[in-house]
């Protein structure tokens, strides 16, 4: 046992000596080149700080905002047995739209971020956003060889349009929205806090400013609407059934009255004539009164649950003019420049000794096998 030990050592020392001589003659190699990796990190450096020069500066347009979203179960629950006394089904789970990370992909969906590229920039101009992004992109420099794309008009609706330039116009629509995702769009949750972050960065300030707050704007408004529309459906339903028996219980008032003026001098042997149309308009006024009765207070209660499944939105903070600046600096330029420029002239002198090594070993080993066959 002792020799086998002894033994196992001796290689793990002969193994960590190679190691160690092997990285002593990678270093050596590469110092004896210390004049083109030299070149190489100065031409990197040159290039990086050129770049930094001609980098055109990145404006982002920061909106942050607080969403608390209520549960409406409870709500709903407590209702719902008197509301079905009106036929109206105020029982359905709502609570699950939009929760978790929901209202981030709903950011990043095509039918917001197609509703606000077809936004104006301002009220005040006539500019669309899609169309500033084409033309700080200068994507018309790209199509002018595509008449077809140069004629796109992306104020008219989709249905005025004929079958190819409306396939043109959500091609052209469907990549550039792929481009804010990747490369614009930046939603998210700003850690350990339940305050949700919307960037928009851009080398236009004014359509990171604009993109930033339509988008917002639009999302939000959605939101507002789809969390709530049961509700509010059921509010317009609760609304017209009241007119109704409203409008009922108002007509056999006014029956009642109607048959006694139709018979001011009653023959005392004729009373069937007012008695029972009297009675059955009396009865139906009493009936429709204790509907309306029900029906108000279930309409009472839905507006309540409205204002309980209302989400609170409340927005922290706005992006403001002058934006803050994203740019490349001098000095980083050059050290991003030198680092990358260097390590790729590392990688080329190692790959390349490497490939020469293999050669000369094949070179020699055919030499002995050419010896040896003689």
């Amino acid at each position: 046992m002792e020799e086998r030990s002894t033994y196992h050592t001796g290689n793990d020392d002969g193994s960590l000596r190679e190691l160690v001589l092997s990285v002593r003659w990678w270093l050596i190699y590469l110092l004896s080149k210390w004049n083109i990796i030299l070149i190489a990190v100065i031409s990197g450096g040159i290039i990086g700080l050129c770049y930094s020069f001609f980098s055109r500066p990145k404006y982002t347009a920061t909106t942050t905002f607080v969403l608390e979203s209520s549960d409406s179960k409870n709500g709903l629950g407590r209702i719902a047995g008197v509301a079905a006394i009106a036929g109206i089904n105020l029982s359905s789970d709502v609570g699950g739209l939009f929760q978790g990370n929901n209202i981030l992909e709903l950011y990043k969906s095509r039918m917001m971020l197609e509703k606000t590229l077809l936004d104006e920039v301002h009220p005040d101009s006539n500019e669309l956003l899609i169309e500033r992004y084409i033309a700080y992109n200068e994507l018309e420099k790209d199509w002018k060889n595509k008449p077809e794309l140069l004629a796109l008009d992306f104020r008219k609706e989709p249905e005025a349009l004929d079958s190819l330039s409306r396939r043109l116009r959500d091609g052209v629509i469907a990549s550039i929205i792929n481009l804010i995702k990747s490369e614009v769009l930046f939603v998210g949750r700003i850690e350990n806090l339940s305050i949700i972050q919307v960037d928009v960065t851009s080398p236009d300030e004014v359509f990171s400013k604009a993109f930033n707050e339509k988008l917002v704007k639009n999302v939000n408004e959605f939101y507002l609407q789809t969390k709530t529309k049961k509700s509010t459906d059921n509010i317009a339903i609760l609304e017209k059934k009241v007119d109704s028996v409203r409008n009922e219980m108002s007509e056999a008032i006014h029956s009642a009255a109607r048959v006694s003026d139709v018979t001011p001098n009653l023959n005392p042997t004729r009373q069937a004539q007012r008695v029972v149309p009297v009675q059955e308009a009396q009865f139906s006024a009493e009936a429709n009164k204790a509907i309306l009765s029900h029906l108000l207070q279930n309409l009472e209660l839905a507006k309540m649950n409205l204002l309980q499944e209302q989400p609170l939105i409340q927005v922290v903070d706005t992006p403001v003019y002058p934006l803050p600046i994203k740019k490349l600096g001098s000095v980083k330029g050059i050290l991003i420049g030198g680092f990358l420029f260097g390590c790729l002239v590392l990688i080329f002198l190692i790959t390349q000794k490497y490939y020469r090594n293999i050669i000369t070993v094949s070179e020699k080993l055919e030499t002995v096998r050419e010896q040896r066959s003689r």
